[in-house]
């Protein structure tokens, strides 16, 4: 685990990252904030291309809670069958759709709390719906974060919690609302598990990672 970074290294960090991509997206296909909830449920161990194929038929017929009730826990399964654990998804999908029409009128509710009471729905999920669909700051912790935040000290923690905790003290708040996908996107596209691309890396300088493949 690196250390730390300082408030500047960090400030300089994310001002690169913000003229290289200003306005950086998740890859989550959706067509509202209740298909958006559903792809990033069934994105658990799975990736976000893969999901984006099972749901593009899938949200063409079943964008909202009660057409997907409609649609059914078999029904669903054929469309993502292709997707990990599809089957305990499709279970949670369905019962988190028939909460949602009996408990919120059909809307997908937005704190965090309501949203975590939701099957399937766990707090990076919620994190991912807060962000990307209400623009709240809220730092979804995956795995290209954790490393990413750890390799180079821009938020190093021991767990996920940890480095939730690092990103929202230390990273300025101008950077905050799109913080998780400049560093998801760096995780999955430069600072790779196996073969960090650290020679093309616009951070290399300031990244404390030891054994930078130059």
């Amino acid at each position: 685990m690196a250390k730390q970074l300082d408030y500047h290294t960090i400030r300089e960090i994310f001002t690169r990252f913000r003229q290289a991509d200003p306005e950086p997206k998740g890859e989550l296909e959706h067509v509202n904030v209740y298909t958006l909830v559903v792809a990033v449920a069934l994105s658990a161990q799975a990736t976000d291309a893969g999901v984006n194929k099972a749901t593009r038929a899938l949200f063409k017929i079943a964008d909202t809670p009660q057409k997907m009730l409609d649609l059914g826990e078999e029904g669903l399964i054929e469309h993502i069958k292709t997707i990990g654990l599809f089957r305990q998804k499709a279970k949670n999908v369905i019962k988190m759709s028939r909460i949602l029409v009996e408990d919120y009128g059909g809307e997908v509710p937005n704190s965090r709390a309501a949203l975590q009471s939701l099957p399937g729905v766990g707090r990076k999920t919620a994190n991912v719906v807060l962000n990307m669909w209400w623009r709240y700051p809220a730092q979804a912790v995956d795995t290209h974060i954790f490393r990413v935040g750890n390799r180079t000290g821009i938020c190093p923690g021991k767990d996920v919690d940890a480095v939730e905790r690092a990103i929202e003290d230390n990273i300025p708040v101008d950077f905050q609302l799109h913080a998780h996908h400049w560093l998801i996107l760096h995780g999955r596209y430069h600072c790779k598990a196996r073969k960090p691309q650290c020679g093309t890396c616009l951070i290399r300088d300031l990244c404390q990672f030891e054994d930078k493949t130059l």
